[in-house]
């Protein structure tokens, strides 16, 4: 069993970003410069990509630049792009150690057909950034962002909720910088928060916050907070304050819903990761599997609150249901946005591996071009 989620979830919006200076964080000092980011190689295959002589069989031809990729490489009419944002790197501290920050590249292979990046490249930022903060501060010492002491104890985290609004998706080629910190959750956890921006116009595009529990790696079960691992992470932790955001439905909706199943749902061997379970982020797959396609091909996802309630393992087969509002709070027609619930289930016994709300809006596709 992974974690019974709280009755209570905590979101960090982008204004609470802000405020969040020296005078609401610890004022004990933290590790300063853990990883200086690594300088661009001014010699990149990007210039060599530039140019617009190639070489076959040794008789020198134009490149041949697919019309289809204009739209796209927006890129392509300032050489000096790569000049303009800051370096790709290891990443660093700021704010006196208590928050970490990296730039990513988005690269072909983690946009989708709309030329959006996926809500998994999303949730792999998420993880990657959170682990090499943990190795930025200098706790880590083995797995996904375990600590010393946590390896002792045969210790692993467990994602227990997880919370995600999307002001605007990156494309292909964007930059994007992210911003992650800590904080203690009670007595019991650890909760991540994250800050995505375009690199270039400092544009905000993605907060999230998510609460970690820890579960014992031979017995499956969930373990209390050890005071050893604490002592290694509370100088680390903000204690800045979270406002609570709550996402239920009423008995008016639970009755407007319709329900769409995707049965049969196996795991593979790529989908587990090193704790012998499938990763967290399979799950948003396997959500989609079952959402309509005339909801996923017309609509993105602008908010996602999920619930972890056990671990799947390799020989499970699950049942992906997303339950659709016919009328969207009441309003036939309303096409400015759509509901839906989502459940992952186990097709033996039926278990509840997870549940989770996500709101659709319409494709900002025009935006993504800069056509507006």
């Amino acid at each position: 069993m992974v974690a019974m989620a709280a009755s209570t979830y905590f979101f960090l919006n982008s204004s609470s970003y802000h405020d969040m200076t020296r005078n609401n964080l610890r004022r004990t000092p933290g590790p300063k410069d853990a990883h200086g980011i690594i300088k661009k190689n001014d010699g990149s295959s990007r210039s060599l990509l530039a140019k617009d002589l190639t070489k076959v069989n040794a008789t020198e031809v134009r490149a041949n630049r697919a019309s289809f990729l204009k739209p796209i490489m927006m890129l392509g009419q300032n050489k000096n792009y790569l000049d303009m944002i800051p370096d790709l790197g290891f990443g660093s501290m700021l704010s006196d150690g208590f928050v970490f920050r990296q730039n990513f590249q988005i690269r072909s292979y983690e946009v989708g057909s709309d030329q959006a990046v996926t809500t998994e490249t999303l949730m792999n930022l998420l993880q990657e950034t959170s682990i090499n903060h943990l190795k930025a501060i200098g706790v880590w010492g083995d797995g996904l962002g375990l600590t010393r002491e946590m390896c002792k104890k045969n210790l692993i985290w467990v994602m227990s909720k997880l919370q995600v609004a999307v002001d605007r998706y990156p494309i292909w080629d964007d930059v994007i910088q992210i911003d992650t910190w800590k904080g203690a959750y009670g007595k019991i956890g650890m909760c991540s928060n994250w800050k995505f921006c375009d690199a270039k116009t400092g544009e905000i595009l993605l907060t999230a916050s998510c609460i970690w529990l820890m579960m014992n790696e031979e017995t499956r079960r969930l373990s209390k907070f050890p005071d050893e691992v604490r002592s290694e992470l509370d100088e680390h932790f903000t204690n800045a304050t979270l406002p609570v955001i709550a996402r239920k439905w009423s008995p008016h909706d639970e009755m407007s819903i319709v329900d769409h199943v995707r049965n049969g749902i196996m795991p593979r061997w790529s989908d587990l990761d090193i704790n012998h379970h499938v990763n967290n982020v399979k799950y948003i797959g396997w959500i989609l599997e079952s959402v309509p396609h005339s909801i996923v091909e017309n609509y993105e996802i602008a908010s996602l609150t999920l619930e972890y309630r056990q671990e799947c393992k390799m020989e499970s087969v699950v049942q992906s249901h997303t339950y659709v509002m016919v009328s969207n709070n009441g309003k036939k027609g309303d096409n400015d946005h759509v509901d839906c619930k989502h459940a992952l289930q186990l097709e033996t016994g039926g278990g509840e591996i997870m549940k989770g709300w996500t709101i659709w809006r319409p494709k900002q596709y025009e935006n993504r071009l800069g056509l507006e």
